[in-house]
């Protein structure tokens, strides 16, 4: 592959339409994307049902999302003809929480987003060279100098299509194609997780601000670390995962 820094800076100038393209001839069968499905998601959603609607759509089900985006998840992907495949933790529901309890997102949210999305995440790419992401810069201050693209230390790229856009380009978008909303956004939910961690937010506020609210946590780990699971046999903690900052990242969901 070409030098990634010269690839930046020509896809600095290049559409997200491109730019997906681009992935799709350079990986073909060996990248996936995920997505969250929120309103934000749909303009990444709807280029790719265009431009390569055989793309795998990765949606991590932590068990905790709210009915109206799993209902939303269903709606679209039917809709924009998708590839969607559905992720789930490797231990099941019920040992989940006899090992953790029903509150682990209070008590320690950086092990559950670990155990319900990052993990899931790296299972399902494995034998994949590259990964699709909608983050935006202007979403939150740890994506603020996000690049189009960035590898990370295992090898696989992660290319982000949207990382010049801005929520106005987002809505403009939407509005242009006549793309529907999340039923929460009215709401006052301009980003959604999972339930129990996510809030609404005021009128003027950052659409990130509702995530982990009265935490010190930003960011889930997809975007910002991967980490590695500890030795088999080893008790999960936080503390037994090692920490990986990826390339192009300033401190991650």
């Amino acid at each position: 592959m070409r030098n990634l820094e010269k690839l930046n800076q020509e896809f600095e100038k290049r559409s997200a339409h491109e730019i997906i393209a681009w992935a799709m001839e350079q990986f073909a069968s060996r990248i996936a994307m995920s997505s969250s499905f929120q309103t934000q998601s749909l303009p990444l959603l709807h280029i790719v049902s265009q431009v390569s609607p055989e793309l795998p759509v990765i949606f991590l089900d932590t068990g905790y999302h709210f009915p109206e985006t799993l209902a939303f998840r269903d709606e679209i992907a039917e809709r924009f003809g998708l590839n969607l495949k559905i992720m789930r933790a490797a231990m099941s529901r019920a040992a989940f929480l006899k090992q953790y309890g029903d509150d682990l997102y209070r008590r320690n949210p950086d092990l559950c987003c670990y155990i319900n999305k990052v993990e899931p995440l790296e299972r399902a790419m494995q034998g994949l060279d590259a990964w699709i992401s909608g983050i935006r810069r202007d979403q939150s201050p740890a994506r603020a100098h996000a690049s189009i693209l960035e590898q990370t230390p295992q090898g696989t790229i992660r290319i982000h299509p949207f990382a010049t856009w801005t929520r106005e380009d987002v809505e403009r978008y939407r509005a242009d194609h006549d793309l529907p909303e999340h039923p929460l956004t009215a709401q006052g939910y301009p980003s959604i997780g999972c339930a129990p961690c996510t809030q609404p937010v005021a009128p003027d506020g950052n659409e990130r601000d509702g995530r982990w609210a009265n935490q010190n946590k930003t960011e889930c780990g997809l975007h910002t670390v991967l980490r590695q699971p500890p030795e088999h046999g080893q008790p999960l903690s936080v503390d037994s995962i090692p920490l990986i900052q990826l390339q192009g990242d300033s401190g991650d969901d």
